[in-house]
């Protein structure tokens, strides 16, 4: 593995503790959802560490904050599938408290880099 900045950001480490959770809640959607909604919710939590890690790489303010405003977008498409997923009771809310905490602290943290990077 590489030995890059972006590791050592608190927000890049949280959103991979995001990624994880979304897979063991999807793991227990129905067999017919695994490649459909938990197939999207997966690529949408895969998206926000990755967008991270390459927005940190650019070396421009202005493109830095373009990837951390995608790894955002990506929180908000997620909690609209969480929304729809609970709607079909695919999900109790007891199943996502800490979902939900971390998501709100790493759209947090990805509001302040976009204001401040």
């Amino acid at each position: 593995m590489l030995d890059l900045n972006h590791k050592k950001l608190t927000v890049w480490k949280k959103s991979k503790e995001l990624v994880k959770q979304i897979y063991v809640l999807t793991g227990n959607f129905p067999s017919e959802e695994k490649f459909g909604m938990g197939s999207q919710l997966r690529m949408a939590a895969l998206s926000v560490p990755s967008n991270i890690s390459e927005g940190a790489s650019r070396r421009s303010k202005t493109e830095r904050e373009r990837f951390y405003e995608i790894a955002r977008s990506s929180l908000v498409e997620i909690d609209t599938q969480i929304e729809i997923s609970l709607d079909l009771e695919y999900l109790d809310t007891e199943d996502i408290d800490e979902l939900i905490r971390l998501a709100n602290k790493v759209f947090a943290m990805l509001s302040v880099m976009i204001k401040t990077k």
